[in-house]
């Protein structure tokens, strides 16, 4: 590695199953002569694959940190701090590079390290195989199990949910959803091993079958509306309302910047009237919640038409953004009690949103009330 070179990640994917499914580009990089580390050794293809037989694992980082967001963090400080004195590392992961990694996510926006990605089959190729779905013709959603109803938010079906690596994601899935399909869903286990199994179950048991572990998945073949069913309605309406109405149909984004004004300035006047203990004023304060919601709803509209984001997105976008900016929401021990401290490490993340450039996105707010 010279002077100004950054180290470098070749991440792969070791395939959804066994050995067979790993194809030679990321044979040949697990042989080489760079230190290998795999994301967890709980992978079917470990064992099979003498080259893995002295690579590092982070199985411990797993059973040591007490959130997820932690164990992320320090998988991608281990790997750079390694990338950092051998010059270049490989990284494996199970199944795809590009498919529900989010280690992978962090490592492509740390300025640090160069990463390259490499291509490989994940479990969504043999999930489409086993149930006869093109899911480019059937507008599959493909959600995190741990996020769905965050992810879902917006959505019709049909769903295939990954990362159902325990009976609790399930029944997360199953409580998230308001009108629970009519017909039967499927638990995908062990796809491509000796003992795959693929289960049909009701809506009510799906939380109560067989055991699940980090190789299962479900699909979900429909809803019969969509979650947030009662905000996705209302967008709905507005659009509906931008047929009907030759004045609404006129309007833009920034037609509409005079009204958001006057709408969040009556807001604010009802916030001041609202007394929280006694109750008075809470009837104005919900109506001119509502007027701002309008508001917001009305834009995310217009930015569908012009075919740039959906309401759903807005509502992802603004998950993700908490999440990032609140480690709390993940990590139990990160709740700081003292409100400088939480606003210090709130100004900080906000910073690390933007840097580098082709990280997160940038996100707007002025305070953690905000965002």
């Amino acid at each position: 590695m010279t002077d100004g070179e950054r180290p470098r990640i070749d991440v792969v994917g070791l395939g959804p199953a066994g050995a067979d499914l790993v194809n030679r580009v990321t044979l040949d990089l697990l042989g080489g002569p760079h230190p290998v580390w795999l994301r967890t050794r709980r992978h079917p293809a470990v064992a099979d694959l003498e080259a893995l037989a002295g690579a590092g694992s982070f199985d411990e980082v797993y059973d040591t940190s007490d959130a997820m967001a932690e164990v992320y963090r320090r998988i991608v400080e281990s790997l750079v701090l390694d990338a950092s004195r051998s010059g270049r590392v490989v990284y494996a992961v199970p199944g795809s590079p590009v498919v529900a990694e989010h280690s992978v996510e962090l490592l492509l926006a740390d300025p640090r390290v160069e990463v390259h990605l490499h291509p490989a089959s994940s479990f969504l190729d043999l999930a489409w195989v086993r149930l006869g779905v093109d899911p480019v013709r059937a507008g599959v959603h493909v959600v995190d199990g741990h996020r769905f109803a965050a992810e879902a938010a917006g959505r019709a079906g049909p769903f295939l949910v990954a990362q159902c690596d325990d009976r609790q994601v399930l029944s997360d899935v199953k409580l998230a959803v308001e009108d629970p399909p009519d017909v039967e869903v499927v638990v995908l286990h062990h796809l491509g091993l000796p003992d795959e199994r693929i289960e049909r179950v009701p809506w009510d048991d799906l939380d109560r079958g067989a055991e699940v572990d980090h190789l299962t998945s479900l699909w979900i073949p429909s809803l019969g509306e969509s979650l947030g069913v009662g905000l996705d309605a209302f967008a709905s309406m507005v659009v509906e309302l931008r047929s009907l109405d030759p004045w609404k149909a006129q309007q833009t984004h920034r037609s509409l910047r005079r009204y958001l004004r006057e709408e969040t300035d009556e807001l604010l006047e009802a916030i001041e009237r609202y007394d929280p203990i006694t109750g008075e004023g809470a009837d104005e304060l919900r109506s001119e919640l509502g007027d701002v919601l309008y508001q917001v709803v009305f834009h995310a509209v217009l930015a569908e038409e012009a075919g740039w984001f959906t309401l759903g997105d807005v509502v992802r976008a603004i998950d993700d953004k908490l999440r990032f900016r609140h480690p709390e929401l993940e990590d139990p021990s990160a709740v700081v009690a003292d409100p400088e401290e939480a606003q210090r490490r709130w100004q900080e993340r906000k910073r690390l949103e933007r840097e580098p450039a082709d990280g997160p996105p940038p996100s707007g707010g002025t305070g953690p009330t905000g965002a």
